[in-house]
């Protein structure tokens, strides 16, 4: 630790002596290249050259020592077991971002400008202060599972619900893809604080003025949300979503604490941990790891030209 700092006194002090040096009409633009520059080496060692070879793994064999070309793109599109990795995929990015912007979005609507307003939000907003890991125990216990007999109470409270209600208990993280949606929940109950909290900043930063004129030209509430609400906070809604479609490709945690990928509930970013490590297939999990950047990517860009848009308008 002792070591670091002192690296990094020596860095910052080494930067502003070359700062110092410079001199010239264009010193503000060369000062910033070179306050820059430590921060470019750490991006091309810690995020460039990694990820660039890990494209270049991704076409060699499992154990990283036989050029094999596309087979391991191949038999992502063509093994079982790795479809139904991508279907999982797939379902996780379909349901959670719309699910939880819809979620989120509603209950900033309903709690907005209400007597318990503040308390409400933080009640929404709590699960997003809990690790993916914490949320992935807590739910597990909701979906925790005992035989039916007589001596035997149920813990999992998804379960003595149904015995509550006349039913028998079921092994919800068994049964697929029932499962799937099942840790899709805990991915929406996570991030629709997130989105509550964007949109009803979204929503108060609507001009009072539109909303009374819209009042007075007698709009239905219906009408207020789809012609004045909805348009004002458009943008906001897109960042909510691409935020939370990024998140949810590289979910993790909840599938390795919940389920550990067993019973057909993998996902991408959990079948490259598990390719890599687990099953010491090299050239596979880059494979996979180049394929969830790949996707990440069209997400991205469009986030960012989004908020070009917005910032433009």
């Amino acid at each position: 630790m002792i070591a670091a700092i002192l690296l990094f006194a020596a860095v910052v002090g080494l930067m502003l002596f070359i700062a110092t040096l410079v001199r010239g009409r264009r010193t503000d633009r060369w000062t910033a290249y070179i306050y820059l520059l430590p921060t470019l080496l750490l991006l091309a060692v810690g995020l460039v050259y990694p990820g660039l070879r890990t494209i270049w793994e991704s076409f060699f064999n499992a154990a990283g020592d036989a050029f094999i070309g596309l087979d391991n793109y191949k038999t992502i599109f063509t093994d079982g077991d790795q479809l139904t990795v991508l279907r999982n995929t797939v379902f996780w990015v379909l349901v959670t971002p719309f699910v939880a912007t819809g979620v989120g979005l509603l209950y900033a609507i309903l709690v907005d400008k209400s007597r318990f307003e503040s308390a409400a939000k933080a009640l929404i907003f709590l699960p997003m202060a809990i690790s993916f890991v914490g949320a992935s125990i807590i739910w597990k216990f909701v979906y925790e599972y005992r035989p039916d007999q007589g001596n035997v109470k149920q813990i999992g409270l998804l379960n003595q619900v149904l015995v509550w209600l006349g039913g028998s208990p079921q092994q919800w993280l068994v049964t697929s893809p029932l499962n799937t949606f099942l840790l899709i929940v805990i991915m929406i109950w996570i991030q629709a604080g997130f989105a509550m909290t964007v949109l009803s900043a979204a929503i108060k930063a609507i001009p009072d003025d539109i909303v009374e004129a819209a009042r007075l030209d007698g709009v239905t509430p219906w009408g207020m949300f789809r012609f004045v609400t909805l348009p004002a906070i458009r943008p906001a809604v897109v960042v909510v979503l691409t935020t939370i479609a990024i998140g949810t490709l590289k979910v993790f945690d909840i599938v390795r604490t919940a389920t550990g990928g067993q019973f057909n509930t993998s996902v991408i970013a959990n079948e490259f941990y598990s390719q890599s490590f687990r099953s010491d297939n090299q050239g596979l999990g880059a494979a996979l790891a180049t394929l969830l950047f790949i996707l990440v990517i069209p997400i991205v860009v469009y986030n960012i030209r989004q908020l070009r848009n917005s910032e433009a308008l």
